[in-house]
């Protein structure tokens, strides 16, 4: 059973998690930047642009109001707006004379005084009401004053004034600002925590991942990764353990490999050499004796050539030189020398091969016709070998539709149902006790494959072994 591997080492994946943060947080922080920016011009106009606004409107007013009043009018109908002016609390009013000193003030300490800010110097020169936020050069308080003329027969004979202080203003500025950094703040860390935890609910499946493929790597195969979650994190770690897995079932099937290659030669060649040992020793005298010797040198090393071809078959498709020399041919005739060569050989082993032929003269199809002989006769020399008790193989060619299709039933005890899937991988000798180095159905798939064609094994009603190859035919 493999090995479950649970990595409770905090691995941090550094790059990963920096990237990470640094994109997604530094992106949240750009925004927020730009719309407290946003915000705070926007607090900024509401409380200053339009409290300067207001007053330069309301300046304007009432100069308008005191436009057509005489001087002896003027003055004493301005005492008595400063007077009755009932907004004092928040405002202040002021009525200046040409020379830019105050005459007259709801509040009474500035009465006498010369402010000279620049809204004064704009009513004087420029005959414009003008609106000017700054320090107040007495009390040093910062202030929004407007300043409107009043203007007689064309001359500027006064000038009407509201002050405001800025006080009561800028603490509800700040503490708007304030509380939408506050807000941004909040907003941010909440972006950095979730992001924070999102990361690390990636960077540690991939430290486990990444230790599992350590220890893989180092040779411990078969290992397993704990699946957290059912994401794209969780495909990976199915295939990555799917792939541990796979690689320690190649491993082990490629150690059964060398151990039955080994198992496989030693006994052909023990049996050559005691043969050739005993025939050059002179103790046989029979002749029939000496035949039999001979022939079972004979098929013995013709077994280990026939292994020799396997396993260079087999280096072949490992490193790309595996080709197929393309022309077109006959593959019923391809298959009927294949049956020919078999039949005399089943018949001295006791197995009847039954041949059925198709209607058509002949099949044409584009193909190595040595490949595919190759792969007739490797599934001959399979069904007699694993389904020979059956002391029956049936071997069919039909065209159906645009394939041609070859079937090679066996009588014999058939394939394990948890075997079907793994008979066509290197190696793969499951339970068969079988003489064979593992890979001769490996190679048939890799040739058919090229062809075009498919291969499929299966087990067939009644019993026994079902072989299926489909070829596409030239049309």
């Amino acid at each position: 059973m493999a090995k479950k591997v649970v990595v409770t080492d905090k691995v941090k994946i550094r790059g990963i998690r920096r990237r990470w943060l640094i994109n997604s947080v530094g992106v949240v922080l750009l925004v927020l930047a730009m719309a407290l920016g946003t915000f705070a011009a926007a607090m900024w106009s509401y409380y200053y642009t339009t409290t300067m606004n207001d007053l330069q409107r309301q300046a304007e007013d009432r100069a308008r109001g005191f436009a057509s009043y005489t001087r002896s009018q003027y003055w004493s109908n301005a005492q008595s707006a400063v007077q009755e002016f009932e907004n004092k609390t928040k405002l202040e009013l002021q009525f200046l004379d040409t020379t830019g000193a105050v005459q007259y003030s709801s509040n009474d300490l500035a009465a006498g005084t010369t402010p000279g800010t620049p809204d004064i110097q704009s009513a004087l020169v420029n005959q414009e009401a003008k609106a000017w936020m700054g320090t107040d050069p007495h009390t040093g308080e910062r202030i929004v004053a407007a300043s409107a003329p009043v203007v007689y027969h064309g001359q500027t004979v006064a000038i009407v004034r509201y002050v405001t202080s800025l006080v009561a203003i800028d603490w509800q500025f700040f503490l708007s600002v304030a509380l939408a950094c506050l807000l941004g703040a909040v907003i941010l860390a909440l972006v950095y925590f979730s992001n924070l935890y999102f990361v690390r609910s990636i960077v540690e499946p991939l430290a486990s991942i990444t230790e599992t493929a350590r220890l893989i790597a180092d040779g411990s195969y078969g290992v397993q990764i704990e699946k957290k979650f059912d994401d794209e994190i969780g495909e990976l770690t199915d295939t990555i353990n799917d792939m541990s897995l796979k690689i320690k079932q190649s491993e082990k099937t490629q150690s059964e490999f060398i151990s039955s290659v080994s198992h496989e030669l030693r006994t052909p060649l023990t049996a050559i050499t005691g043969w050739a040992e005993t025939i050059q020793s002179g103790e046989l005298r029979d002749p029939k004796d000496v035949r039999k010797g001979m022939d079972i040198i004979v098929s013995e090393a013709r077994r280990l050539t026939n292994m020799v071809e396997e396993l260079l078959e087999f280096s072949r498709m490992s490193d790309g030189r595996f080709t197929l020399s393309v022309e077109p041919l006959d593959l019923k005739a391809e298959l009927e020398d294949a049956v020919y060569t078999y039949r005399e050989f089943f018949r001295r082993e006791g197995i009847e091969l039954t041949y059925q032929d198709c209607p058509e003269e002949a099949v044409p199809i584009s193909g190595d016709p040595e490949r595919l002989r190759q792969v007739f006769c490797n599934l001959l020399d399979n069904a007699g070998k694993h389904g020979g008790s059956g002391k029956r193989i049936d071997v069919s060619i039909a065209q159906e539709e645009e394939s041609a299709v070859i079937r090679i039933r066996d009588y014999g005890p058939g394939i394990p149902e948890e075997e079907l899937p793994h008979v066509k991988y290197k190696f793969y000798k499951g339970s068969s006790k079988a003489r064979g180095s593992g890979i001769g159905l490996a190679v048939c798939e890799e040739i058919v494959t090229r062809h075009e064609g498919t291969l499929d094994i299966g087990n067939a009603e009644g019993g026994g072994c079902l072989v299926t190859v489909r070829l596409p035919i030239e049309t």
